[in-house]
């Protein structure tokens, strides 16, 4: 029987794009899922609304920053999946304020509901960005932290307050830290997407900076990772960094792109996609081996196996995307 069969999980963030493919998971492997998707006057469900499993979800609408939302949304919940957060880098420029509200605030009301829901775990969602460029490599959970945009810091202080809920008030709590996820569904703002709906038009691709480098992982191992680390009893109160242990710089991820598509693809470096300087990650390269050792997780799926079914759907889902805009 598989651990998560019969289970009560909640997952925050889940019309999102990791949220969604989560989701779907749980469902298949017989968890019982309350989906919480941010509300709209459209009454959307994110990514959810194209599931083959929706009818599978019982689907709320709501706030994370909503204390009361929040503890409706963990009542008779066993475990909790915590992945709604403001995510744009670039925009966490613009709206800072936005970014520690939602990412620190939202995350404390999801710990405290769980500390009075008496939940068997949390498994909250951190991310690479909060290394900064790296001092050195490959990136272990004891490397510094470095807040590099207002986005890493929100989530710097939300991952503290994980730590706090557990070391003061005892809350089971697993923080996972994804580096670069990747997989369909992605928004066009991250790079990848970015690259493969310009290039599905066109040679000639406006990016920032070529030279930063990223490890990538597609979004079924990240989802691995996480279930992993909802039933492992090793992990309770440790930070487990999910990534590939492989970088590539996006000057190269730009030319793999071009290869599966059987283009020649020409970077031409736009303005308004560079971060200021003093805030550009210049290489994240991440450490699973404590993944390994206390989740028994590695990725699964490799780099060029997870492009070619990324630029796969993305081809097939082109119309989502808008190639000739830049989306912050």
């Amino acid at each position: 029987m598989h651990p998560m069969m019969g289970k009560r999980v909640l997952v925050t963030g889940a019309g999102g794009f990791i949220g969604s493919h989560l989701c779907e998971r749980l469902v298949q492997e017989g968890a019982q899922v309350r989906a919480m998707v941010h509300y709209n006057a459209l009454g959307a469900w994110g990514w959810l609304d194209h599931s083959a499993h929706k009818e599978a979800l019982e689907v709320v609408a709501g706030d994370v920053v909503d204390r009361d939302c929040v503890r409706a949304a963990v009542k008779n919940v066993e475990v909790v999946f915590h992945l709604a957060a403001l995510i744009a880098i670039p925009y966490s420029y613009q709206a800072p304020f936005a970014y520690a509200r939602t990412n620190i605030e939202g995350t404390m009301n999801i710990l405290a509901a769980a500390q009075e829901a008496g939940c068997a775990r949390v498994v909250h969602t951190s991310t690479s960005e909060v290394y900064g460029s790296a001092r050195s490599v490959p990136i272990d959970e004891e490397h510094p932290l470095q807040a590099q945009s207002p986005y890493a810091a929100s989530k710097i202080g939300a991952d503290k307050m994980a730590e706090a809920f557990h070391l003061s008030f005892g809350v089971p709590v697993v923080t996972v830290r994804p580096f670069n996820t990747f997989g369909p569904r992605q928004s066009a703002r991250a790079v990848l997407p970015a690259i493969v709906a310009q290039a599905l038009v066109g040679e000639r691709i406006k990016l920032g900076s070529l030279r930063p480098t990223r490890d990538l992982n597609f979004v079924a191992n990240t989802v691995d990772g996480f279930i992993a680390a909802s039933s492992s009893a090793a992990a309770v109160g440790e930070t487990i960094n999910l990534g590939s242990g492989r970088e590539i710089s996006i000057g190269d991820l730009l030319r793999l792109v071009g290869r599966i598509l059987g283009k020649e693809l020409v970077a031409e470096e736009e303005q308004v996609r560079l971060r200021p300087d003093k805030s550009e990650v210049a290489r994240l390269l991440a450490s699973n081996e404590k993944a390994k050792r206390l989740l028994g997780w590695a990725p699964a799926i490799g780099l060029e196996e997870g492009l070619q079914r990324t630029v796969a759907w993305l081809r097939a889902n082109a119309g989502l995307y808008r190639p000739d805009r830049y989306t912050v």
